[in-house]
């Protein structure tokens, strides 16, 4: 009993000396290093000031006070292929924590066997025996656990990438449904300018036989009567390209669903941009979570890796019996049990695998620097772009009413048969194309908007993935 002692006393005197020689010391978790903002260069044009747990509401797209959107937002939320696609990953990712988990857990295995002989000159013999046997490698140096925390934070990646994949899909519903709207709009603005057209190539045709106008002018409007068929045509196809894609993103083979007509300047309001947006609303986005807990899980797996270093310390237990006949087969039984510590002397895979995990941990970094400096391009781009667009609304708007001005003067002259029903004509052409301009403004704006918000990450809480390193659950504010 003291030589036993003394002999697990001399192994545990080695493991830790080769313990203390190993290099397995790791920092404490930090968030990478990346580029910061204090603010956004237009975000003074808005009209509101708030903070940023209200800046954007979980539930955004009805800022937009469309039913109709709602309604499609929530079809394709629970029919979508690509969100049901990103959810299976997750569970896949769940599922692998505990086969991480696993690698600390003990195995027991159990057989049964029997042999029978027969030699020249000697009697048939059989025997029989039973086995199990439990192996153990016992995790005294937290190298599972460390895998384990390293699936964990791929865990919470996947969930962020679900996340991302949601706001993608709102934002496409959103737009799509805009552009389909617009694209009635001027389905029918484009019928009426071709009706226009049409009277005037009619009056054009009156006063060709008078002798009034030239042959090359009738002929001139017949083909821009010809132009604005071809691009009343090619408005139909992209409305049907665009109702094709709505379709797919609800999870509704193409073809298979058609949305009412709608007009999008009615149906669907503008709603006002917050101003004083702080970039701290950036950790709210989950492309940017993803890729921080990226990191993170690259870390645990430096710190795996660096474990590896350390000697392991096996159990196995074997018990069984056997017996020349079934009958006295469980009278006796041999137990055994048989420890074991395998010192890692010289093994260049340990080396070769710290290296690889500190370099793929390089490039978990980058990425994340990556993620960080595009959010700050698109939000940056939204901004200008509901910037400018708002500011060419008002040239627009002003066109718009100038040409209403003009056009009611000149159906007031027309009834006092001061000018042609040409020229009326010709006047509320002009009326239409400012109009058109203004549709499309309109539907810019909206898609601006529907940008900025899935720039700034939707309504998704702040998420903390340092507290993930120091055992902490997420925190969210």
């Amino acid at each position: 009993m003291g030589g036993g002692m003394r002999t697990l006393l001399s192994s545990s005197a080695c493991i830790v000396m080769l313990a203390a020689c190993a290099d397995v010391s790791m920092p404490a978790y930090r968030q990478p290093e990346a580029p910061v903002k204090t603010g956004w260069s237009q975000s003074q044009q808005a009209e509101a000031t708030v903070t940023a747990p209200a800046a954007i509401s979980p539930e955004w797209w009805k800022e937009f006070q469309d039913p109709v959107l709602d309604s499609l937002v929530e079809r394709a939320i629970a029919g979508n292929f690509d969100v049901k696609v990103l959810a299976s990953r997750i569970r896949v990712a769940q599922a692998q924590i505990g086969e991480a988990r696993a690698g600390a857990l003990p195995t027991l295995e159990a057989g049964a066997g029997a042999s029978f002989e027969k030699s020249t000159g000697q009697k048939f013999s059989k025997q029989f025996n039973l086995g199990t046997q439990v192996n153990w490698d016992i995790d005294i140096w937290g190298k599972v656990e460390k895998g384990a925390q390293a699936q964990t934070a791929e865990y919470r990646a996947t969930e962020a990438d679900w996340r991302a994949g949601y706001l993608t899909l709102v934002s496409d519903v959103a737009t799509t449904y805009f552009q389909i709207l617009q694209f009635d709009e001027q389905i029918a603005q484009q019928k009426k300018t071709l009706d226009k057209n049409r009277q005037i190539l009619s009056t054009f045709e009156a006063m060709l036989q008078n002798g009034l106008v030239p042959q090359t002018r009738v002929l001139q409007q017949r083909a821009e009567i010809n132009r604005l068929s071809n691009d009343l045509l090619e408005l139909d196809r992209l409305r049907k390209l665009a109702g094709n894609a709505l379709s797919t993103l609800l999870g509704v083979p193409a073809g298979e669903f058609n949305l009412p007509t709608g007009q999008l300047q009615q149906k669907v309001q503008l709603p006002p941009v917050p101003a004083g947006l702080p970039s701290d609303l950036l950790k709210r986005r989950p492309d940017i979570v993803a890729a921080e807990y990226r990191v993170l899980s690259a870390y645990d797996l430096v710190g795996q890796a660096k474990l590896a270093q350390l000697p392991s310390v096996s159990l196995t237990g074997r018990g069984g019996t056997a017996s020349f006949g079934l009958g006295s087969l469980l009278k006796s039984f041999t137990l055994g049990l048989l420890p074991s510590i395998n010192f890692p002397i010289f093994d260049s895979g340990v080396k070769a695998r710290i290296k690889t995990s500190e370099a793929q941990g390089e490039v978990a970094q980058q990425e994340y620097r990556r993620t960080v400096m595009g959010a700050f391009e698109e939000v940056e781009n939204a901004l200008v772009n509901l910037d400018s667009h708002k500011k060419q609304r008002i040239e627009l708007q002003q066109q718009v009413d100038s040409l209403n001005v003009v056009a009611a003067q000149i159906q007031a002259q027309l009834k006092e048969g001061l000018v042609s029903q040409l020229e009326l004509f010709e006047t509320e052409r002009s009326l239409l194309g400012a109009q058109l301009a203004l549709l499309a403004n309109h539907q810019q704006l909206l898609s601006d908007t529907v940008t900025l918000y899935k720039a700034l990450g939707g309504g998704w809480p702040t998420v903390e993935v340092a507290n993930e390193a120091s055992g902490d659950a997420v925190k969210s504010r």
